[in-house]
C-alpha cells in the first residue's frame, strides 16, 4: 500500500471505530476476564486496541509489530516481577494482531503457539466477533501462564498492571 493511502486509512479510522468494535459492556467483561485470569498465575495480561497508528509511525512506515513493541513498553508490560507480562495488541486500520510476551514467558512458549493464538483471533475478528476473539486470546494466554507461572496454594498475586483494555 502506498504511504498516502495508508495515512488516509489510518486517519479515517478513529476511536469511534474502536468503540464500535468493543462497546463499554464488552470492555468491562474483558477487564473482568483478565482480572479473574490473574488470580491463577503470577503473570500480567494487557489488551491494547488502537484504531490507527500515530502519524509519526505512518510517516516512517513503521509496522504494527513495531507499534506493539512500543506499546509494550509504554504500558509497562515489561515491568513485572517475573518478566511474564503479555500484551495482546490490535490495530484496527490494518486488521493487524500482535502478541508481545516478556522474556520470562517467551522463553517457555514456542513461536507456533503464538501464531496459533493469532490465527484464532483473526478468524473471530473476520466474523466481527471482537470480544470473542479477545476473550479466547485471554483464555489461551491464561492457560500458558498457569502452565509456566502458577500460583502456589494460598499465594497472592499483586496486580502489577491495570486490567482494563487500553483503547486509542
Amino acid at each position: 500500500m502506498n504511504r498516502w493511502l495508508r495515512i488516509l486509512k489510518h486517519r479515517w479510522t478513529d476511536e469511534t471505530d474502536a468503540a464500535r468494535a468493543l462497546g463499554p459492556e464488552a470492555l468491562l467483561r474483558l477487564e473482568q476476564r483478565v482480572a479473574m485470569s490473574e488470580r491463577r498465575h503470577s503473570g500480567e495480561i494487557r489488551l491494547c486496541v488502537e484504531a490507527g497508528l500515530p502519524l509519526s509511525y505512518l510517516w516512517r512506515d513503521a509496522t504494527p509489530r513495531q507499534r506493539a513493541v512500543t506499546m509494550f513498553g509504554k504500558l509497562r508490560v515489561w515491568d513485572t516481577e517475573q518478566n511474564n507480562g503479555v500484551l495482546i495488541y490490535l490495530l484496527l486500520a490494518e486488521h493487524a494482531i500482535e502478541v508481545v510476551a516478556d522474556r520470562g514467558l517467551a522463553r517457555a512458549v514456542p513461536p507456533e503457539t503464538w501464531q496459533q493464538l493469532v490465527a484464532g483471533m483473526r478468524e473471530a475478528f473476520r466474523a466481527g466477533r471482537f470480544e470473542d476473539g479477545l476473550a479466547q486470546a485471554v483464555d489461551r494466554v491464561d492457560a500458558l501462564l498457569v502452565a509456566h507461572f502458577p500460583l502456589a496454594a494460598g499465594q497472592a498475586n499483586p496486580n502489577e498492571l491495570p486490567d482494563a483494555a487500553h483503547l486509542r
